[in-house]
């Protein structure tokens, strides 16, 4: 890996900057990679645009931002419609499936981040921490032991199990749809022939 650019986008209030500097410390902090993170956000404090981009790679980082990311979670419609054509022509992209229901491509990952989180952990607010276990497992450009780590660094006191049980949830999803998607690109290649 020389340089790898990851964009996380959605709206104000998705926790998407908590968890780009998580990603951040995980990867540069604890698996010991040079590595960038920047942040915008609308002027409104929820509801708004948000992004946060992490640059990773084995060699100092000349320019910290993303340019064409080779990932992009698109936690809304509005951000994978905005950010799609930014995306590496080979690029991973990732949909929160709960908010985004139009796809340009048929190549992208759909995981209901949102409806796992109201599910399986009662409330929404652990959504972009399933995200993240999630883009960590498509990406591999991270481990999960260091992204676990960066994350119970960074939560609040006496909510470690629940922010790791959101990581779990979301690296458990993501195996899940690797699985489906390799079935179903074995399928195609059965009937190509």
């Amino acid at each position: 890996m020389q340089r790898y650019e990851i964009r996380l986008s959605g709206s104000g209030g998705q926790g998407l900057i908590f968890a780009g500097i998580v990603l951040a410390e995980a990867a540069g902090i604890h698996d010991g990679k040079f590595v960038c993170q920047t942040q915008s956000y609308g002027p409104e404090s929820r509801g708004g645009a948000s992004k946060a981009e992490v640059v990773i790679s084995d060699e100092e980082i000349d320019y910290p931002k993303s340019v064409k990311p080779d990932l992009l979670l698109a936690m809304n419609q509005k951000s994978c419609d905005s950010y799609f054509f930014d995306l590496k022509p080979r690029g991973i992209l990732v949909v929160d499936s709960t908010f985004v229901r139009q796809l340009p491509t048929t190549r992208a990952t759909s995981i209901p981040f949102t409806l796992l989180a109201r599910e399986k952990l009662g409330k929404e607010i652990g959504a972009n921490i399933i995200a993240l276990g999630a883009i960590a497992v498509l990406s591999g450009v991270v481990s999960l032991k260091s992204l676990e780590a960066a994350l119970t660094n960074r939560v609040p006191k006496g909510s470690e199990d629940f922010n790791r049980k959101a990581l779990k949830i979301g690296i458990e999803a993501a195996r899940d749809a690797m699985k489906q998607k390799a079935g179903i690109e074995e399928y195609e290649d059965s009937s190509d022939q």
